[in-house]
């Protein structure tokens, strides 16, 4: 299983990681008034960092449990 981890205070919602995804593991979502990547089915994540490559703020990393 991996985890995911996404800097929220980097994140600028661009996208790029959910378009890059290809479990669909991540959207965009609203934390605290502000739009950010959010990894909403974690245990669909394969490990490819597809989402870390494509993330032009290196706001997300991704690990194995």
């Amino acid at each position: 299983m991996y985890k995911i981890i996404i800097d929220w205070d980097k994140c600028q919602a661009c996208g790029d990681c959910v378009d890059s995804c290809p479990s669909e593991v991540l959207v965009i979502t609203q934390k605290d008034g502000k739009d950010v990547a959010e990894a909403i089915r974690p245990e669909d994540c394969i490990g490819c960092e597809a989402c870390v490559a494509a993330c032009p703020e290196e706001a997300i990393t991704v690990t194995e449990e």
